[in-house]
């Protein structure tokens, strides 16, 4: 969804069309998968980041299109909402210390949006979702004007026929409707891109999945949304919820959802992930490119627009993206990372989720065959909610047994795996123990950014309104993030 797209309105005939080519596109994904060099080329690791905008009130401030025009950076990008944007980060090598790489590359592109902000009066914050957002900045008029976001809510809320109903259990539960997407684009995230040889993507892919709960609770960073104590990761939900086109129908009572855990382990390869994509999901955006020959060329793989276009109106929490570039290659994108704290904060956890996904990989075969698939959901679900304090089905005291166990304890013992996982695809020593080190002090003290945010909030509400509360705690977070360090050296303002 990242592409142009205008703000036109399409007929049935469009989306039959559209489907036919995804039929034939997924034939050729087929052919190109089965070729042997396909993927055969350095793996490299990227990221994209997404940020809010907020003004010195800390309240959400609609400058996108300011920003962006001043600050002229075309791997900086428009996002959903007028106070997000996104920055594109480059592709490192995996044997070239590509997470210190998109650490330097990240701070150097976050002090120059800083200082274009500054002109602005307005600052630049990575958190998972802006506590001091109010009912007032969701609705299509801060929607960022452009032609692909207006497009997708459109088609997104002509399937749904109706308000979408965002209802979270919590602290101090939250029952509301709304009449456009908005409050999706509440939501930010880390996304981490990691190329992988077809030949593992099944087994890495699988092992993305079973220990992204472990992932979610230990990066935490969301549990507040219009001023409501939610969940730990209270993005998870949301985002949910916020795209939900699903109909009360008692005949399709497993209508699938646009975004989504999943619907089963990976059995075969990655293309089972496209044919159910195609199968699942009636097209949103019939949009069809006509920039290149239907086959490609002898010299270039085909891009598969329309293909590309479909997977990218479907938010599942791993994604597989398949890149014509080259030899081609298949990666996945780990969506489900919340924005901030800090930027090492953000790479250990990426680090993490990498790590785990390829130290795991050989051995989670045996551990799928005893985890039915609604049994990983759970864990992600619960950790979502409950944040470290979770407790999950895992075999941790006997690799043939799932017992109830607390997600702490299983972060702790997959430490090592994480390490090897790392190891196993080039990233150095003396990068994995940094990254790893930030992990090993949250478990130790821990704090996560949801625990920070919430133990704060209530400190500031004994003396002050909840409105009052917010804005402290958010420039609280503002001052901490803004000094460099990570989330473990923050001050504490309850003790």
């Amino acid at each position: 969804m990242g592409q142009n797209v205008p703000n036109t309105t399409f007929q049935r005939q469009d989306f039959e069309q559209f489907r036919l080519e995804l039929y034939r596109q997924l034939d050729q994904l087929k052919d190109i998968l089965a070729t042997p060099n396909f993927g055969q080329q350095r793996h490299k690791l990227g990221a994209e980041l997404e940020l809010y905008l907020i003004d010195e009130n800390a309240q959400a401030s609609p400058s996108n299109q300011a920003v962006l025009q001043k600050l002229s950076d075309p791997q900086c990008q428009y996002e959903l909402n007028q106070y997000n944007l996104e920055i594109n980060l480059s592709a490192f090598d995996l044997d070239k210390t590509p997470l210190f790489h998109l650490k330097d590359e990240l701070q150097q592109k976050l002090a120059n949006l800083a200082e274009v902000n500054k002109q602005l009066g307005i600052s630049a914050l990575p958190i998972g979702i802006l506590p001091t957002l109010n009912d007032s900045d969701l609705c299509a008029q801060w929607m960022t004007p452009l032609g692909r976001y207006h497009c997708l809510s459109r088609q997104l809320m002509s399937q749904r026929g109706s308000d979408f109903h965002i209802k979270i259990n919590g602290d101090e539960p939250l029952d509301m409707r709304l009449a456009d997407i908005s409050a999706e684009g509440a939501n930010t995230s880390l996304q981490i891109h990691l190329m992988t040889s077809p030949e593992r993507f099944t087994r890495v892919f699988n092992a993305a999945q079973l220990t992204l709960p472990l992932v979610t609770a230990i990066s935490a960073n969301s549990p507040t949304f219009l001023g409501r104590q939610l969940w730990d990761e209270t993005r998870i939900a949301l985002f949910k919820q916020s795209i939900d086109v699903r109909h009360n129908n008692a005949l399709l009572p497993n209508e699938p959802a646009r975004v989504s855990y999943g619907y089963g382990w990976l059995r075969n390869n990655v293309w089972d992930l496209f044919a159910e994509a195609v199968a699942l999901y009636p097209p949103i955006i019939p949009l069809r490119d006509a920039s290149e020959p239907i086959n490609g060329s002898p010299q270039h793989l085909p891009k598969l627009a329309e293909l590309g276009l479909h997977m990218g109106t479907l938010w599942p929490w791993h994604r597989p993206v398949y890149d014509h570039h080259n030899n081609g290659h298949m990666r996945i994108e780990f969506r489900a990372i919340a924005s901030g704290p800090t930027v090492d904060d953000m790479l250990a956890n990426a680090a993490l989720a990498i790590g785990l996904a390829e130290g795991l990989a050989d051995d989670v075969d045996e551990i799928i065959a005893l985890m039915p698939f609604k049994y990983a959901e759970h864990n992600f679900y619960r950790a979502a909610q409950f944040g470290l304090d979770a407790k999950i089905l895992w075999p941790l005291h006997h690799k043939y047994q799932l017992q109830t166990v607390s997600i702490e304890q299983v972060i702790e013992s997959m430490l090592t795996t994480a390490r090897k996982g790392l190891r196993r695809i080039g990233i150095s020593a003396d990068e994995s123990n940094y990254f790893m080190s930030i992990i090993e002090q949250r478990l130790d003290s821990g704090l996560t950014g949801a625990r920070w945010q919430r133990q704060t909030l209530q400190h500031y509400r004994q003396t002050m309104s909840n409105d009052a509360a917010l804005k402290a705690m958010v420039l609280a977070y503002q001052r901490n993030y803004q000094s460099g360090n990570n989330l473990c050296q923050w001050e504490r303002p309850w003790q």
